[in-house]
């Protein structure tokens, strides 16, 4: 997967794929692993309808980063994400899931890519309740990954598994409640005023958001609730007991 990608310091960077590549999530992926010190992106996946295509292409009428495309992933060939498993696992050594599928299709993808060897760290909510699948917040609760192990016993997987993000919304208020926790509060209030490109789109692309807002985002609520709990608990027996 380019033997001729290193790092400065000579460490050969690590070959990555991104899944679900063309959607907005997997745009801001795209951005973030341009010219990353550890990651070199090889590999992007999407749905039929993209797959085949140069990414550019694929792309084309819907990039919604302010950035350019990189040069780098510009011309990569897209792959199908669930015809193409078998091919993408033999390039790449880990994958990064922004897939937009219902939720049991996202879980079978996930642990197809885990089960033959290849790292998993999703963006999704499918598997952020999966007992032994730690939801990491990598400041609050490292010692999570201890679950890894578990979960490779668990489900026979010898190299590969699933590690998720929580919910964007309690990435801002969880840091700053943790140092707290020692006083026991008993209620927090918390109002969160989502990000348009939360729901993927655009102001260009969605004019009747401008001067107005949403209050409600079905879900979104008791994510906002319970994901901390999985954040803060403890493990205990091979699994989390929530906080």
């Amino acid at each position: 997967a380019g033997s001729s990608i290193f790092t400065q310091t000579g460490m050969k960077k690590i070959p990555v794929g991104i899944l679900g590549a063309t959607g907005m999530v997997g745009q801001r992926f795209i951005t973030l692993l341009n010219n990353h010190p550890w990651f070199e992106v090889v590999c992007l996946a999407a749905s039929p309808k993209s797959a085949g295509k140069k990414y550019k292409d694929a792309v084309a009428g819907r990039w919604m980063m302010e950035e350019s495309i990189p040069q780098v992933v510009a011309n990569l060939i897209v792959q199908e994400v669930e015809a193409d498993m078998d091919k993408i696992a033999s390039e790449v050594s880990l994958v990064f899931s922004a897939l937009d599928m219902d939720k049991d299709k996202i879980i079978a993808v996930e642990n197809a890519f885990a089960s033959r060897g290849i790292p998993v760290v999703s963006n999704n909510s499918a598997h952020r309740w999966s007992s032994d699948v730690p939801m990491i917040m990598p400041e609050i609760n490292p010692e999570h990954l201890d679950l890894i192990s578990v979960q490779q016993k668990n489900r026979g997987w010898e190299k590969g598994f699933i590690v998720v993000k929580p919910n964007c919304s309690i990435q801002s208020y969880v840091p700053l409640l943790t140092p707290l926790l020692k006083f026991q509060p008993k209620k927090v209030v918390v109002t969160t005023l989502q990000a348009v490109s939360g729901a993927g789109k655009t102001m260009q692309i969605w004019p009747e958001m401008q001067e107005n807002v949403i209050p409600f985002i079905s879900g979104e609520e008791e994510k906002s609730e319970k994901e901390p709990m999985k954040i803060w608990g403890k493990i205990k027996d091979g699994a989390i007991v929530l906080a």
